[in-house]
């Protein structure tokens, strides 16, 4: 067997793994009626997605999940670049690494309690104001830390090649930073939508009952399992798109920059040194280019 099949059976057992229990999920989201020790459901239908589609609450849930995950993915993005940026050029990298995921290594449930009592003083907890900020304490690591991939060295000498080379602040942003940022920036906006878009504990504790998502598929999941499973195929789409998204972003930004941009054009009229056969572009001052080269035309047959 060679390493090609090899590597397709890999890939295809990876992919039946993954694909399996979304099939599961979607006959459980369709299936009526479903009684062991039946392998298939006795009887299909849409209840499951009417009830989700006709519950004020669930709709909520979904419409408040999505709108916390944006509104803290937006800010994260904008609180990391700088700190990102900053981590990436100081010499202890791995320190402010390691302060950046300590919030990481608390639970959930301790920084909701912990910030709960703040918010209730602030008149901040059940608000989509309140839950964005508590969700920010988990988003922003991920996204700062994802940020910090990408400025690398390599970024650094093009933006200091685009200073030397006459460009502006907005410029060398514009034309250098930017487009090399960009699928760094899609993937680390996607993992923190991920991150907030399936958010318990802290939705928990500091959303006093705020409809959120992970909060309503819960108590579903032991009482009834076809809405459960609507429920799920909801949570999944909203993350696989911004994974989608964020993949096709980094192809399109997949570009080298070219300095070229920058330099300022040649005056009109300007003497071009020839480059004819055998000739240095940049003649010392006593040899003439174009003598020589009509001296090998002429020699040649």
């Amino acid at each position: 067997m060679n390493a090609r099949r090899k590597n397709l059976l890999t890939a295809g057992a990876v992919l039946v793994t993954v694909i399996a229990p979304l099939a599961m999920l979607v006959v459980q989201a369709f299936a009526d009626q479903w009684h062991a020790p039946a392998i298939l459901p006795q009887a299909y239908g849409t209840r499951g997605l009417h009830a989700v589609l006709d519950d004020p609450n669930l709709a909520a849930g979904i419409t408040n999940s999505f709108f916390v995950a944006l509104a803290a993915t937006a800010v994260a993005l904008v609180l990391g670049w700088p700190v990102a940026r900053l981590v990436s050029a100081t010499r202890h990298r791995a320190f402010g690494v390691g302060l950046l995921v300590i919030p990481l290594l608390i639970p959930q449930a301790a920084i909701g309690t912990g910030l709960s009592t703040w918010f209730l003083r602030l008149h901040l907890a059940g608000s989509l104001t309140g839950l964005t900020a508590a969700h920010l304490v988990q988003v922003l690591p991920y996204v700062t830390v994802a940020l910090l991939t990408g400025f690398t060295p390599q970024l650094a000498q093009n933006e200091e090649a685009a200073d030397s080379l006459g460009a502006t602040a907005l410029e060398r942003f514009g034309h250098v930073t930017l487009p090399a940022m960009v699928p760094t920036a899609a993937l680390a906006a996607a993992l923190g939508f991920i991150v907030s878009w399936s958010q318990y504990g802290t939705s928990l504790v500091v959303g006093s009952g705020t409809p959120m998502l992970p909060l309503t598929m819960v108590p579903y999941l032991r009482h009834d399992p076809q809405i459960a499973a609507v429920l799920t195929l909801f949570f999944i789409v909203p993350p696989a798109l911004a994974g989608a998204l964020a993949l096709r972003g980094t192809r399109q930004a997949d570009r080298d920059v070219d300095p070229e941009a920058f330099r300022a054009p040649s005056p009109a009229g300007a003497h071009r040194a020839p480059n004819g056969p055998g000739c240095n572009p940049f003649p010392p001052p006593n040899q003439d280019c174009h003598d020589r080269t009509r001296r090998e035309a002429a020699i040649t047959p």
